[in-house]
């Protein structure tokens, strides 16, 4: 068994040959003592902590093996009454039974945590690392995504274990993924709303201990079992990119709950002159990443997940907060720096959510290099131009990878990371059967969610439609998915869509432990239809898309040319460029790789007339159809139907 060496004790427990250092920085407090317990919850033994110089709080306990439990008692000066803490630095923490309230608090602890020792066997398994212009993207809910699949066994649906069992395996596999984003998987609370009305957090934004895997996820050990997820996945050529939230922690606001922090170091968040809470993440408090014992406790976390975990990279949630010095963003912040000169962190893939809600919070683009970012703009610009009326002008930039705020000279280090949905928002089935948000079962008078989604209906509210409708929404599923695949970036696909799944409205479904959020496995007609129609599409935008994105970053070659035409084949002027009409993009990389567009939002059928540089072209995509059957065209010019829209490549 191996153990950290006494030059790797960071804070929180550190397992030895000999026995465990516990080490917390805690400028507030006065006292604080470990409290370790049996196998039963039963305390055993207690320890203090002696206060050292630098506001650490230390001890060293002889005999501690792994898979001891343990907790913290304080007090402060605000607080003379000894109160329980949970180590924020755990790698692996556990909720206990509510406690009987007539019993004395101090033998009951809400959360315990346990010594952990990271050895594991990785069986030679190294990290896929798939190139940029190679991934795939794909964000699931390790509960959400597996819960509902009647394919798994019934003990392993909703767990680590199921999420690589060879069933998933074998659908991500024939699906074209490279790369599982997973939702947090890092233990969370439940905010004080949510219990108040029996819900729960589902998708785990609201975390308690940022370096343990969720107990929830696991049939016995959350530790073993994460890692063995990620060592199968591996071993399959898929990446696990983690969504991780360090912009605030389950303590919420002012009057909220006290695990840890808010006891511990009254700087750990960003207060106004009056003392209150800052909320600039919308969850009641505010990290402040420029405080530097904070900063050195999200390093920490990090770390831990590459190291100990594997992890291929992280999707930071509200990244901007990481950025943040009080009011103002600044790209060239402590984090990023630190970031940037770690030798482990600056290895993996960093996905940036570029915004928070406080002041300064929107900064896309602004992210350092190295660090890819979410496209909020990508997404509203093509769910406008197909499901409503914006114009040319609004798409052409993303099909183009959003260069003004991802020029290509800084591919493929910084790309733009194009989405059409996220766990936060419609999924694709119900972007095209609901007009408005049905949110009323998160208890919040259906006030909850944004707003603008952007959505089209089709004619008819809700999935139940005339043959007519679900015909006219299928095709925009394809069409908004054929635009998510072959625009230059990294394309993001929401689990959920590759089952055509619906939230029966919910644009917020964070609190629904329900099939809501449980994906639908046992798929309709049509259902099955589109999953492999999508399918078949991934794999065509690998065979073409790569070549293409790699061509347009190479330095030694002449620059790819871009040609922007009307149906009729002459130049777009500022006329077609404001208005919603048909146009076509034709990208010549370079001498082997072209890609031709041709898009028609109108409802009637355009021909387009083809470039007579190259005379023969083959057809990859036509939404028109509901199955991919590439044809060779030898006319020179190409009937598009109407709503939807073509991709050649020259004919080989």
């Amino acid at each position: 068994m191996s153990f950290m060496q006494h030059t790797d004790i960071g804070f929180g427990s550190t397992l030895t040959s000999e026995g465990c250092h516990f080490r917390l920085y805690g400028p507030d407090i006065l006292t604080l003592e470990v409290v370790l317990f049996d196998k039963e919850g039963i305390a055993i033994a207690c320890h203090r902590l002696e206060r050292q110089a630098n506001d650490h709080w230390t001890v060293f306990i002889r005999g501690i093996g792994e898979n001891t439990g343990y907790a913290f008692l304080v007090t402060t000066a605000t607080d003379l009454s000894a109160q329980w803490l949970l180590d924020p630095h755990a790698h692996r923490v556990q909720q206990q039974p509510a406690p009987d309230r007539t019993s004395d608090l101090v033998t009951a602890p809400e959360w315990i945590a346990y010594t952990t020792c990271h050895d594991f066997d990785w069986q030679g398994c190294e990290r896929p690392a798939i190139a940029p212009e190679k991934t795939v993207l794909c964000e699931v809910h390790v509960k959400g995504y597996t819960k509902a699949n009647p394919d798994l066994p019934a003990n392993l649906r909703g767990t680590y274990s199921g999420l690589c069992h060879p069933v998933t395996l074998a659908h991500f596999r024939q699906s074209g993924i490279t790369s599982l984003q997973l939702m947090p998987i890092a233990a969370k609370a439940d905010e004080t709303h949510l219990a108040a009305k029996s819900l729960t957090n589902f998708w785990g934004y609201n975390p308690i201990a940022w370096s343990a895997p969720d107990q929830r996820f696991a049939s016995a050990d959350p530790v073993r079992e994460c890692k063995t997820m990620i060592r199968t996945l591996h071993a399959h050529g898929i990446e696990v990119i983690l969504d991780v939230v360090y912009n605030h922690t389950a303590e919420e606001g002012d009057g909220g709950p006290v695990f840890h922090f808010k006891a511990l170091d009254n700087q750990s968040y960003l207060k106004d002159e009056q003392g209150q809470f800052k909320n600039y993440t919308g969850c009641g408090n505010t990290l402040d990443v420029s405080h530097p014992p904070m900063l050195q406790a999200i390093l920490q976390s990090l770390r831990s997940w590459v190291l100990n975990y594997q992890v291929d990279g992280f999707r930071f949630d509200l990244a901007a907060t990481l950025g943040r010095n009080h009011d103002h963003f600044s790209s060239d912040s402590a984090f990023f720096a630190a970031i940037r000169n770690d030798p482990v962190l600056s290895r993996v893939k960093l996905i940036a959510e570029p915004w928070d809600i406080g002041p300064d919070g929107y900064q896309s683009g602004a992210f350092p290099a190295g660090w890819h970012e979410c496209n909020d703009q990508f997404r509203d610009n093509w769910r406008s131009f197909w499901l409503h009326d914006a114009p040319a002008s609004a798409v052409a930039p993303h099909l183009l990878g959003s260069q003004p705020q991802f020029p290509a000279q800084n591919w493929p280090q910084k790309y733009s990371i194009n989405y059409l949905c996220y766990h936060d928002g419609f999924t694709l089935q119900d972007l095209v059967s609901f007009n408005d948000r049905h949110n009323h079962a998160n208890g919040e008078n259906n006030c909850d969610g944004h707003p603008d989604n952007r959505s089209n209906n089709q004619g008819t509210e809700g999935l139940a439609a005339t043959t007519a409708v679900q015909n006219r929404r299928e095709k925009q599923k394809r069409n908004l998915m054929t635009s998510l695949l072959f625009s230059l970036g990294i394309p993001h696909l929401l689990g959920a869509d590759l089952h055509s799944h619906s939230q029966q409205g919910n644009n917020n479904a964070y609190c629904q432990d329900n099939d809501t959020n449980w994906v639908n496995w046992a798929l309709s007609r049509e259902e099955y239809k589109f999953r492999n129609w999508l399918q078949s599409l991934i794999q065509h935008r690998q065979t073409v898309m790569p070549a293409i994105m790699r061509a347009m970053t190479d330095k030694t070659s002449a620059p790819a040319t871009i040609s922007w035409m009307t149906p009729t084949g002459t130049p777009m002027d500022d006329q077609n460029w404001a208005g919603r009409q048909p146009f076509s993009c034709l990208i010549q990389a370079d001498d082997n790789n072209a890609l031709l567009y041709l898009l028609n939002p109108d409802d009637y059928p355009v021909r387009f007339r083809l470039p007579s540089s190259l005379h023969s072209w083959t057809c990859l995509v036509d939404t028109a159809e509901d199955q991919l059957a590439a044809r060779n065209i030898h006319q020179s010019d190409c009937l598009v139907r109407p709503v939807s829209m073509v991709i050649l490549i020259p004919a080989s």
